[in-house]
């Protein structure tokens, strides 16, 4: 179910991205985060060429220049058997400052004195939780703009929210994600009890 793939901002020691997250698992610190991650769902009314294009404006307005890498699935649901596509953004917190290093120096802790004998600064470090939350509501909001621009410019009437029901008035509670675990699990179940109503 792939349908895209792409990544960017490479430091100069890795020649592709599993390079850049195999030495992310090996030298990052044992309690540091290896990669970020953004699973989105992409809207069904955009041809692949424009998700693409959207995804990629998330990355210039969210990541910059920091090393990422994408994948866009289109997976089928199980219930409803409708395309269900979306994307799995990972992006590394170091923050490219134009000083080489080789892998083993490049995830180490940063040297605000001697910055070329430590890491490249993570741009998460010594956030509160707050500021954690509000950066993330702030990239949902982020989101809901520039997918709801891209599908006003390509005449879809749709459009999404980035807030909660109760944040927009409404008494409706949200639907759960299930999994392919569960709906597999729930549909043998619903099959195993017509089986034995018969």
């Amino acid at each position: 179910d792939l349908i895209a793939h792409g990544f960017g901002n490479l430091p100069d020691w890795a020649q592709d991205p599993q390079e850049l997250w195999s030495a992310a698992d090996k030298y990052e610190r044992t309690n540091g985060a290896a990669y970020r991650e953004f699973e989105v769902a992409l809207p069904n009314q955009l041809t692949h060429t424009q998700q693409v294009s959207l995804v990629e404006r998330l990355i210039q307005e969210e990541i910059g220049d920091k090393p990422y890498e994408y994948a866009i699935h289109e997976p089928i649901a199980s219930l409803g058997g409708v395309p269900q596509p979306h994307v799995h953004l990972m992006y590394s917190d170091r923050v490219p400052d134009g000083i080489e290093r080789k892998a083993e120096l490049h995830f180490r802790r940063f040297n605000r004195q001697n910055p070329h004998l430590g890491g490249c600064r993570k741009d998460n470090c010594g956030k509160n939780p707050a500021v954690l939350r509000e950066q993330l509501t702030e990239t949902r909001a982020l989101w809901a703009e520039i997918t709801n621009a891209a599908l006003a410019a390509h005449g879809h009437p749709e459009r999404i929210d980035h807030r909660s029901n109760h944040d927009r008035g409404q008494d409706a509670v949200p639907g759960r994600h299930l999994g392919q675990a569960k709906v597999r699990a729930q549909l043998q179940a619903h099959f195993n009890i017509k089986l034995i109503k018969k």
